[in-house]
């Protein structure tokens, strides 16, 4: 990249905008920076910086309102809600370390261009179920806006959820909205101790789907553990199966202790409290175990929860990669030493009975623009994207092939 272009306003990004699309320049859309290592390579000889775009335009804590610039910090978003206490309820997570770059460097627009979402999606649901307004700039060079300040906006076609996953391909995004929740009094987190994959999935569902409002269930395998960066877990000496507990005080404590009650007959069991329990979960949100490993390639493989252990144990095969499950068994995140397609063909191969969807996390920039980083998408859903691309921005300028080569 020669040049980049850092707008201060929205009006100058559909200056920058208006002026790509008429020299057929395409631009590389950057929040700051943080994500460029998801998705493909975009082949731009300019970047358009957001990062000037930056602030808290509203907050309206008793609403359970918060708007700001797309390029504001996210960590700044995160510390205003905190003094309310309040937060994000997708609890999105920071894959700055996991993508080699600096931990609480990334921005508000970042997280919801990605759709990012950590373990209480089960819970509170993904991103865009949080995104409630957006301005923005097609590729165009047109300004346009969507959505409002309430949930129950119904005034034309929610664009939110189209730029929710989009990863800045259809638009830039210069101002967002999102519905923000109050923050949990307590947290406290069951921890059952040495299960295998198949018991793991086993407590997990009959947790979830107890009366005891679970909102996080993920399970850590012996081989995970050994040698992990997770706080806990280093203790631990076996595998790790977590279930979250969260509200108010005398809440939590009867729920996490019925909980126990309930599960114990599948063996021993523990509890995280407070901060040791809060540093657990952000740490397996951030997918700290294979922050630590950068050699490694990593997947991010959402299937129907029963299909998570099968799934697992074929791409692990006896060899030597890694994994851990999140939401209840439904995601894997998997580490493959690095090899010459990057587990692509075996990826894909694994989700043929099952369905579901992979995506390649982390890898070379080589890897990603030989192999499709998304799951390759059927004949008919590949001509809607086409369409809605060409919609958006007919002359290919924002992060082209950030998704699919070609567009």
């Amino acid at each position: 990249m020669t040049e980049t272009l850092k707008p201060e306003s929205a009006e100058q990004v559909v200056d920058a905008v208006a002026w790509a699309a008429a020299e057929d320049e395409p631009l590389e859309v950057l929040g700051r920076a943080t994500k460029r290592g998801l998705g493909r390579p975009v082949q731009a000889s300019r970047g358009l910086d957001l990062s000037g775009l930056a602030g808290i335009t509203l907050y309206e804590a008793e609403e359970l309102v918060l708007s700001a610039r797309a390029g504001t910090p996210l960590a700044e978003v995160v510390a205003a809600l905190a003094e309310k206490n309040q937060e994000l309820a997708f609890e999105p997570p920071d894959l700055g370390p996991l993508l080699g770059g600096e931990a609480g460097a990334g921005s508000i627009g970042g997280v919801l261009a990605c759709n990012l979402a950590g373990p209480r999606r089960i819970k509170a649901g993904a991103a865009r179920d949080h995104f409630l307004g957006v301005s923005a700039v097609s590729g165009r060079g047109e300004a346009f806006k969507s959505g409002g300040r309430v949930v129950k906006n119904v005034t034309g076609y929610d664009l939110c959820k189209l730029m929710a996953g989009s990863y800045g391909t259809l638009a830039a995004m210069t101002d967002v909205t999102v519905k923000v929740l109050p923050a949990a009094e307590k947290t406290r987190t069951v921890l059952l101790l040495g299960l295998d994959d198949a018991g793991a999935l086993a407590a997990m569902t009959r947790a979830l789907g107890s009366a005891h409002e679970v909102s996080g269930a993920a399970h850590l395998p012996a081989a995970l553990v050994a040698g992990s960066e997770v706080s806990y877990v280093r203790e631990a000496g076996g595998a790790v199966t977590a279930l979250r507990v969260e509200g108010t005080g005398p809440s939590v404590e009867y729920r996490c202790a019925a909980l126990r009650r309930e599960l114990g007959d599948l063996g021993e069991n523990e509890e995280l409290h407070g901060r040791n329990s809060a540093v657990f979960w952000r740490e397996l949100r951030d997918v700290q175990p294979f922050a630590a490993r950068p050699e490694r390639l990593v997947w991010r493989i959402s299937v129907p929860p029963q299909a998570g252990p099968p799934v697992a144990a074929a791409l692990a095969g006896g060899g030597d990669a890694l994994y851990y499950f999140d939401w209840g068994g439904g995601l894997v995140w998997l580490a493959l030493p690095p090899a010459q397609d990057g587990g692509h063909a075996a990826v894909r191969a694994a989700l043929e009975d099952c369905g579901g969807h992979a995506t390649l996390i982390r890898g070379p920039d080589t890897l990603r623009a030989a192999v499709p980083v998304f799951q390759p998408q059927d004949p008919a859903l590949a001509a809607l994207t086409k369409r809605v691309k060409d919609g958006f921005d007919p002359r290919r300028v924002l992060n082209p092939g950030r998704m699919v080569a070609g567009l």
